[in-house]
């Protein structure tokens, strides 16, 4: 018995990739178990997220991305028309590998551009002035004094 494995590879968009797994990864785990699903499994990639799952027949994979909740989720990736892959096979990295490049030789006879240092802004307080006009106070007038006054009680 064979499994055909499909992919739905989310890439990070306005909102990163992994928040849409954390939002909408149960429901579809809950979706494909139900329509047959036999293995399944999250890979995290740079930039995004990839739901791999295996079903024994491409039926039950029809039935599965048919459903409205499958639907539901795939329209709310974080970019729906750049940030969505949904193909046949394993994804992330099930394909052949490639073999690693040779670093790049450093120092090809560039150097650092000097970043100029602008002097620090120095902050004073302000002095205070002498006003122009001397200001005039005038003496307190005295209270009145009131027409009865409260004694003390014996």
């Amino acid at each position: 018995m064979s499994m055909r494995w499909w992919s739905i590879e989310v890439r990070d968009g306005v909102l990163p990739a992994q928040r849409w797994k954390d939002g909408y990864g149960e429901a579809l785990l809950e979706a494909a178990i139900t329509n047959g699903a036999r293995r399944w499994e999250w890979t995290v990639i740079p930039g995004g997220v990839v739901l791999e799952v295996a079903f024994r027949e491409s039926e039950e994979w029809d039935r599965f991305r048919a459903l409205p909740v499958v639907t539901a989720a795939l329209d709310a990736t974080p970019d729906p028309v750049n940030g969505l892959y949904v193909y046949p096979g394993r994804g992330g990295n099930a394909s052949a590998r490639s073999p690693k490049r040779k670093p790049r030789p450093t120092g090809a006879g560039a150097a650092a551009v000097p970043i100029p240092v602008e002097p620090p802004v120095v902050a004073r307080l302000a002095e205070a002035l002498p006003p122009s006009e001397p200001i005039v106070t005038t003496p307190p007038a005295e209270l009145p004094t009131p027409a009865h006054t409260l004694q003390p009680a014996a």
